[in-house]
């Protein structure tokens, strides 16, 4: 099967859309940016091409008689045990990693203490792992890192502390392997993991009898697919680090117009925030950009600006916007600067304002800002399309409604619940133009660099 792949580098996340020659999704992923932008853009694409999998599952398991009415029900069940085997996999990369380092003439006279505290450790971890992956558990991120990284700091201080060793030691070590661990993409037997996967089905749903050739042989046809990397476009904050040749690579700009039109086709303004930049975007009714502005030397008002925030306040980027709707009144913030914006924020709470007061009104400033990159570029026209993590926001969503009322009166506002991956869809449609001999895109591309 041909595939078309975009891939977007993000300075918070880098995501990848896979599509096919009837510009169909097949599928998406995702992960954590790092210094590494070969790998980042090589888990993405592999976590895009897992995600397609799973789609031609799904596809295969709509014919089949005994799974009528539990297709997604099954997939559901088979990919939360995929997504065990991975982490376990990774896991025991760390632990095999992390005992590496501790093999080190510095540790010596610590050496067997560390091993069997990171022994420990790691056997918590894998036992902690599976109710982290059962039905209706909720996780924080689908991150190895983030996820391993806290448990690993809890268990293993705790297990330092009862052998009596130096908890640095073992911190030092985690600090190390982590950064091989990420740098190196999930590997093994992509088969291999799906047939376990399948076989703790078994065990949690004998119901769907895993072991029938109608279920099991879709699965090894779906297996069987060749997914061939016909063309793969780069976009993207860090695009010009990503290991692609010249003509692989498209600007942002471009890249989130034409995904946002084809998200919504009737789309002629798009704002994208994120990580740290914020761009406004006009285009015309065939996707093609006809203006932008974008704030690109400084994260104020981004999500770089957010993160800082919920540092600050020691809580997760997640939790920004729904403590902020909470709200009672709008704190007037006199600065989105990041360099500032904790001081100021600190003040506030010092005299007494409420959290979520003052976060609703870093929301709103945050909001304003874009509003007045929005006018640069041409202004709101109906329709107006938010893309980017922030748009995950409701806090900010809010906000911009409001805003774009109280500027522009009724305008549809357009927010896909995958936003995130605008970008990286408009690069696999650039990349399937450019496989096709359309170089629209690559000509307009020093215009909107």
């Amino acid at each position: 099967m041909k595939c078309y792949i975009g891939i977007d580098l993000g300075s918070t996340t880098t995501k990848a859309i896979l599509m096919d020659d009837n510009m169909d999704v097949l599928g998406q992923g995702i992960t954590n940016s790092r210094s590494n932008y070969d790998t980042a853009a090589a888990i993405s694409k592999q976590e895009a091409m897992i995600s397609t999998r799973f789609t031609l599952f799904h596809r295969a398991f709509e014919q089949i008689s005994q799974l009528d009415g539990k297709v997604d029900d099954f997939l559901s069940g088979l990919e939360r045990n995929f997504r065990l085997e991975q982490y376990l996999e990774q896991l025991k990369d760390l632990q095999d990693t992390s005992i590496g380092f501790a093999d080190n003439p510095r540790f010596k006279d610590q050496k067997k203490a560390m091993v069997e505290a990171l022994d420990a450790t790691f056997a918590e971890l894998e036992q902690a792992a599976v109710p982290m992956f059962a039905p209706g558990a909720e996780r924080k991120s689908d991150f190895f890192r983030d996820i391993a990284g806290g448990q690993f700091m809890s268990t293993s201080e705790r297990i330092a502390k009862e052998a009596d060793l130096n908890y640095d030691v073992l911190l030092n070590v985690y600090d190390k392997a982590i950064i091989e661990v990420e740098n190196r993409p999930p590997g093994g037997d992509l088969s291999g993991k799906f047939t376990r996967a399948l076989d703790k089905l078994v065990t949690e749903a004998p119901e769907f009898n895993v072991g029938d050739a109608e279920i099991s042989k879709p699965i090894q046809d779906a297996l069987g697919v060749e997914l061939e990397e016909t063309f793969v476009v780069g976009t993207g904050y860090g695009r010009v680090r990503l290991p692609f040749p010249k003509d692989h690579i498209r600007s942002e700009i471009l890249c989130h117009g034409l995904g946002a039109h084809m998200m919504y086709p009737e789309t002629r303004t798009v704002l994208d925030i994120g990580g740290q930049d914020t761009k406004a975007i006009q285009v015309d009714g065939e996707g093609i950009v006809e203006n932008f502005q974008m704030n690109d030397r400084c994260a104020a008002g981004c999500g770089r600006y957010l993160g800082y925030i919920a540092d600050e306040m020691n809580m997760g980027v997640h939790e920004l916007g729904p403590l902020a709707s909470k709200a009672t009144k709008v704190a007037k913030i006199n600065s989105t600067c990041t360099v500032f914006a904790g001081a100021e924020l600190r003040d506030r709470l010092a005299l007494g304002e409420k959290r979520e007061d003052v976060l609703a009104g870093l929301h709103r400033a945050i909001i304003l800002r874009a509003m007045s990159i929005i006018s640069r570029s041409g202004g709101v026209t109906d329709q107006f399309t938010f893309t980017g993590g922030v748009a995950n926001n409701e806090a900010a969503v809010t906000e911009l409604k409001k805003l774009i009322f109280e500027n522009y009166g009724e305008v549809t506002i357009n927010i896909d619940p995958d936003s995130i991956y605008t970008g990286a869809l408009g690069g696999a449609a650039f990349a399937l133009r450019a496989a096709e001999g359309d170089v629209t895109g690559a000509e307009e591309e020093q215009g909107a660099a």
